[in-house]
């Protein structure tokens, strides 16, 4: 479940001081709105949720080793984006001309850019509405393709920038568009719902 957190002292940390809240309470999920809002994660993941994610990125990890391409980053990365807020997806990648154009102080820290592809994966006590106007947040800021996979109803929602919200069910072929080049995987084959 995830919570408004409500600080009366303090109307909204700076990307320092988020930064340094989130080392200091390294066991809290933290992420920001664009309106300075934090968010906590109170629900450490359930098995189900923990095994799908790990296949989703281990898919990506896969596919990227053979294309050199970019960076996957798990569900540990968050990032600054454009509209001020800090959001983490549960995977994402970025391609490698934006990873190496970043500092080593970046890739230390919550890098000031938006991923070129994320996945949010709907866990048992997520709002498929409140993932829906996550993954709008995503594209608004630069993502170039996000899928936000529902098991319960075994569709990936696909979202680019510039087009139409789409689906695909489990059992069909789901594509990397021209973003993961050559990058293709069948859910139903690998994830547990």
């Amino acid at each position: 479940m995830i919570i408004p957190l409500n600080l009366p002292a303090i109307e909204s940390f700076t990307d320092n001081e988020l930064m340094e809240f989130c080392v200091a309470n390294p066991d809290l999920y933290v992420e920001r709105d664009e309106n300075g809002q934090l968010f906590i994660n109170m629900t450490p993941t359930f098995a189900l949720s923990s095994s799908n994610n790990s296949e989703l990125n281990g898919e990506l990890i896969i596919w990227n080793r053979r294309q050199k391409t970019g960076k996957v980053l798990d569900s540990n990365g968050a990032f600054f984006l454009a509209d001020s807020s800090m959001r983490v997806p549960d995977v994402a990648w970025i391609a490698i001309d934006r990873w190496k154009e970043l500092s080593m102080a970046e890739k230390k820290s919550f890098p000031r850019l938006a991923p070129d592809f994320v996945i949010e994966l709907k866990s048992e006590t997520d709002n498929i509405n409140e993932l829906k106007a996550k993954m709008q947040k995503w594209i608004d800021n630069g993502v170039r393709l996000a899928w936000l996979v529902s098991p319960e109803e075994q569709l990936t929602y696909i979202y680019q920038s510039d087009f139409p919200v789409t689906t695909c069910s489990f059992n069909d072929i789901l594509t990397g568009s021209d973003v993961l080049i050559d990058f293709s995987v069948k859910l139903s084959d690998i994830l547990e719902y």
